[in-house]
């Protein structure tokens, strides 16, 4: 049975862009796999606390020296880890804010790069066997083509994390000129479905993902 991990971080509840791409996304992916798992993790609700000096203190201790502090302290760490690691695919759902991720899903990237669970103690990723998808929703637009495509470093950075933990095979879709919705030049429906037929799509390829994942791992080990 594949679990699918949602990971949402807009704070616009039913009224964001990301949130419908998702709601589109979830709704195609549970007919592809009928019995499959939806885990959903909603950052706005988690409660996401920034780096500290204690957490980091935590963090670069053994996991067989820490005190019970130390332990709870890392409690929520060690939940998003093991939700990253149980999920056989991931969607990561996000707004963009002045051209980057927003602050709650820097912090949660912060909790789930961990030395020994998600990266290895000489840089290599750990998070083999899975897939990403993301769905992100921007004022502007950063497709090819776009005079403004040098400021997406949003989608950049979510590749460049996602390759380091060990992810590589990622789909996109882009959303972009939500703003036009804030505008009143258009209604949230009406946004939404100009990309029904990109998130289908990538819903349903998730399946051939997996099997693309699974055939280079087999090469690799023969």
């Amino acid at each position: 049975m594949p679990t699918l991990l949602v990971v949402e971080s807009s704070p616009r509840g039913e009224h964001s862009m990301s949130r419908g791409l998702t709601k589109m996304f979830v709704e195609e992916w549970v007919k592809t796999h009928p019995g499959g798992n939806v885990v959903e993790r909603d950052l706005m609700e988690s409660n996401l606390p920034f780096v500290t000096m204690p957490w980091l203190g935590a963090y670069f201790t053994p996991d067989e020296q820490q005190t019970p502090e130390m332990k709870e302290t890392l409690h929520l760490s060690d939940e998003l880890v093991s939700e990253i690691l149980a999920a056989d695919h991931i969607v990561i759902a996000t707004p963009v804010y002045n051209y980057n991720v927003p602050a709650v899903l820097k912090a949660y990237i912060d909790h789930i790069v961990r030395k020994g669970k998600t990266l290895g103690f000489a840089g290599e990723g750990l998070v083999h066997g899975k897939a990403c998808t993301i769905l992100m929703a921007s004022g502007g637009v950063y497709t090819e083509g776009s005079p403004i495509r040098d400021r997406d470093i949003a989608t950049n950075y979510l590749r460049l994390i996602l390759r380091v933990i060990g992810i590589e095979d990622v789909t996109v879709v882009a959303g972009g000129n939500a703003k036009s919705v804030d505008m009143g030049e258009i209604t949230r429906d009406a946004f939404l479905q100009k990309f029904v037929t990109e998130v289908t799509e990538a819903a349903a390829n998730v399946g051939r993902q997996l099997d693309r994942i699974a055939s280079r791992t087999l090469i690799t080990s023969a």
